[in-house]
């Protein structure tokens, strides 16, 4: 039987997604259409789903055996009341690698001090001692699923000293890990930079905020790559001021682009970034979707069902 996939994103997507799905389908065999558009919604197995496309309305698609996200995150589909089959996220290789390489390139940029020196015009030889090495330099993640664990890796195959979070206890050998509010406050106030890399949930809404920033070591540097949603963002604008932070670099925001009229532009403190740390990449996340479809119609379940009620 033919296999009806459904591609619902924005027009900008198509010329890179489609001919990627198209000869990764045929490469894993499978017989299928893939469609940008249909007026028989009850004839669609699979939906691919974007929150800039023209789909949130799923109520049509009777007979869907799974929405499956071209993201990682899925804070703007997670409560769509209209979803009554699973739910998939996408989990890409290819944003792993890509999330690991902004990371670690962000947390070598704080520890050599890089800016100093990009930055530097003026004429002056700014002959200082070296950085210290990385071994002395701690870092700290916030968050240690695929993405997080990645890249604590990658930072650690650089000799620099991990800790990590997580909402829930987590055992990763040879890296000392915390849990819970009393964890959080301890790698806060250990680590020299912090990188959060969380997904946004009612539970880490607003993690980082004038009560948790207290606990912060001073002039640690924060990066976060995860959600907008996990800083309060005035807050950190406060702990930057008053020198509990030296610098915040940002992937992510509230809202996205950034408004023009944000105190963060004008920051000297901030550097901005419009959200590219980790995008999936469709030659390899259509191979991701094409085995998970591979294995549905083999009667196995799928791979990276998102939990309703942990919110990712």
């Amino acid at each position: 039987m033919t296999t009806n996939i459904l591609f619902s994103a924005a027009e900008r997507h198509h010329p890179v997604w489609l001919p990627a799905l198209h000869n990764t389908f045929s490469e894993f065999g499978l017989d299928f259409n893939l469609l940008i558009e249909t007026n028989r919604p009850n004839d669609i197995h699979y939906l691919l789903h974007s929150p800039d496309g023209p789909i949130n309305d799923f109520t049509p698609f009777a007979n869907l055996k799974a929405i499956m996200t071209l993201w990682a995150g899925v804070e703007d589909i997670i409560a769509n009341p209209t979803i009554s089959c699973p739910l998939v996220r996408m989990n890409d290789p290819g944003m792993v690698e890509g999330m690991s390489e902004w990371v670690t390139g962000q947390v070598l940029r704080h520890h050599l001090g890089m800016d100093r020196h990009i930055m530097n015009n003026t004429g002056a030889w700014l002959k200082e001692t070296s950085p210290p090495l990385a071994r002395s330099r701690v870092v700290g993640f916030l968050g240690l699923g695929v993405l997080g664990l990645a890249c604590l890796k990658a930072v650690q195959s650089l000799k620099f000293q991990v800790i990590g979070w997580s909402r829930t206890p987590k055992e990763i050998p040879g890296v000392k890990t915390f849990h819970g509010k009393d964890g959080l406050t301890r790698v806060l106030a250990t680590s020299d930079i912090v990188a959060i890399i969380l997904p946004l949930t009612k539970e880490t809404a607003d993690l980082i905020n004038r009560d948790t920033l207290q606990s912060v070591k001073r002039g640690a540097v924060l990066i976060n790559s995860g959600r907008g949603g996990l800083i309060k963002e005035e807050d950190l604008l406060e702990a930057l001021d008053c020198g509990l932070l030296s610098h915040a670099t940002l992937d992510v925001f509230k809202i996205e682009p950034l408004p023009v009229d944000h105190p963060f532009w004008q920051h000297e403190q901030v550097s901005i970034w419009p959200h590219i740390s980790s995008e999936s990449r469709p030659q390899t996340a259509s191979i991701s979707i094409a085995r998970n479809i591979v294995k549905n119609q083999k009667g196995e379940q799928l791979d990276n069902l998102v939990d309703i009620t942990r919110g990712y």
